[in-house]
């Protein structure tokens, strides 16, 4: 389990996080969604201790985040941030053997290669282990990444926007990917997603955010609700059932004013 107690984050005098309480149930995929800004990256690096709160207190499989060592915890949470520069450059399979690490201290046994091995296979990447990440495409160096992620073995897997350059087959894919890591392997991953209707599709629980808050917690069903998405985005939403699924339209195609209408509205705002 993932337990969050009055966990906040202030940045120059202005809070951007909290206080929260969290429980996130072990197992599945939960998905963090919300308006930019809501504080869900926030959340995530400091559930991976990338960050620190200044309030609160965060255990991930029954360990302190703050009070646990390193190497202990790293082994227990993995956390791919948003934004991922390597300097050095390296192979698709030199940069998944970083995800061993905490386990090979840089001397990767057989039990190493073979989870390597198996992320990349994974992550569908066996035919370019040899290739330079600066030579991949955006979406095939974000299944690096979390291939490098998902070669850590954690049982805690924190991914911040993993579907970042991905289009919409990739990102598809992607979802299923990690829809397979958590029923296959077992592991517990929370995600943050901007398009909440992958949300709805893959996820088992979702946690929406807002200005720092957490405005609901519950299943795609409990959140995937008119009422709910349009307290948490601020905007009209309309949703639909499709399948299993429900599905948000969000978007509004107003008509169009003739061209001399918004015209005379300008030469009006700007006379006055």
């Amino acid at each position: 389990m993932i337990q969050l107690e009055q966990v906040g984050k202030t940045y120059a005098g202005r809070r951007v996080l909290g206080p929260i309480d969290l429980e996130i149930e072990p197992g599945g995929i939960t998905a963090l969604i919300g308006p930019n800004g809501a504080g869900k990256s926030t959340m995530l690096t400091i559930i991976g201790r990338l960050l620190s709160a200044d309030t609160g207190r965060v255990t991930v499989g029954g360990l302190d985040v703050v009070a646990s060592k390193p190497k202990e915890l790293a082994k227990v949470v993995s956390i791919l941030r948003q934004e991922n520069h390597f300097m050095a450059r390296l192979t698709v399979r030199q940069l998944v053997s970083f995800g061993r690490f905490p386990h090979s201290n840089g001397r990767p046994t057989e039990v190493d290669r073979r989870a390597i091995h198996a992320a990349i296979a994974f992550l569908d990447l066996a035919g370019m282990e040899d290739r330079f990440i600066d030579e991949l495409s955006g979406g095939q160096r974000q299944r690096a990444f979390v291939a490098m992620v998902l070669a850590q073995d954690t049982d805690y897997v924190l991914l911040d926007e993993p579907l970042t350059g991905l289009d919409m087959r990739h990102a598809a894919s992607m979802m299923r990917q990690l829809r397979a890591a958590a029923d296959a392997l077992g592991k517990t991953i929370v995600l943050v997603v901007h398009d909440v209707n992958f949300a709805s599709a893959y996820a088992d629980r979702i946690v929406a955010l807002a200005d720092g808050r957490v405005i609901a917690s519950g299943t795609p069903d409990e959140i995937m609700q008119p009422q709910v998405l349009e307290e948490v985005f601020g905007t009209e939403v309309e949703v639909v059932q499709h399948g299993k699924h429900k599905v948000a339209l969000y978007y509004r195609v107003e008509p169009l004013q003739p061209a001399a209408n918004v015209a005379a509205e300008h030469e009006g705002a700007l006379t006055t």
